[in-house]
């Protein structure tokens, strides 16, 4: 097989597998919609996943999103000394961290613990024929284990959004008055004044989005992995990737159709 061929045949083999792995993550799309209407799922593991989820989750977002809006301010510093915009300061960190920074940033961090820990759990239940013993007694793995798991990392995902930008605003206030001078009110009323409910509402509908991204993709690799302990590794490392890829695709699109 000549260079050219086999380039080729790697091209092939590699679009097979991603179209193989889109097509398993719509598949249980469709698992999670037929398990939802109505709703169906074991209350108790949702209120455990949010727990575990969500308020451990919490003080790496506060500590990450307060310094996010630092990072605002001082990107923003050279400019605002250099034509006195001392008035803008206030609405560029807000515009930033709402509608971009703040969901994309929270997202991949959530993805990187969140998602991977999911993927690691649901690949070694796998291994370790879990799931066949859960089916071997009646019970669906996927009303049981995976929506709970999905409904969860979706609701965290939006509530981590809401507060890391509250926060990355705090944060970008102290940080323009240590470092620029500028006034909390005059931050506060830059603010205020110039963005909209809109810019808000617009990374929360995004964090919803990227939120089923994750659930989706690290439930579907976990589910899915084959070989192993060292077939977990590759499942956790495949989650992360694929997350990453499609909050990125995501963001795009809803950037591009929203505005």
């Amino acid at each position: 097989m000549t260079s050219a061929a086999r380039a080729l045949a790697g091209i092939g083999a590699g679009a097979i597998a991603t179209a193989r792995e889109v097509g398993g993550i719509a598949l249980l799309l469709a698992h999670v919609f037929r398990a939802l209407l109505p709703p169906s799922m074991d209350g108790r593991e949702l209120v455990r996943n949010l727990y575990k989820m969500g308020n451990r989750s919490v003080p790496i977002v506060v500590l990450t999103a307060f310094f996010t809006g630092g990072i605002m301010v001082i990107q923003s510093g050279l400019f605002v000394r250099r034509f006195n915009a001392t008035g803008i300061v206030g609405w560029g960190t807000g515009y930033a961290v709402f509608r971009e920074i703040g969901p994309i940033l929270i997202a991949l961090m959530f993805s990187g613990r969140v998602g991977a820990n999911n993927t690691a759990e649901l690949g070694t239940m796998t291994v370790t024929e879990q799931l066949d013993g859960l089916r071997a007694l009646a019970i669906d793995p996927v009303r049981y284990l995976l929506v709970p798991r999905v409904v969860a990392m979706i609701v965290c995902l939006f509530l981590l959004t809401a507060i890391g930008d509250l926060v990355a605003i705090v944060g970008g206030m102290a940080f323009a008055k240590l470092l620029l001078g500028i006034e909390v009110s005059t931050f506060y009323y830059s603010l205020v004044d110039n963005l909209k409910v809109a810019d808000l509402v617009h990374g929360l509908v995004k964090a919803l989005a990227f939120g089923g991204a994750i659930a989706l993709s690290s439930c579907h690799f976990g589910v899915t992995v084959r070989g192993g302990a060292v077939g977990v590794g590759r499942a956790v490392n495949a989650a992360v990737v694929a997350a990453a890829v499609c909050i990125m695709l995501l963001d795009f699109f809803l950037t591009y159709l929203t505005g």
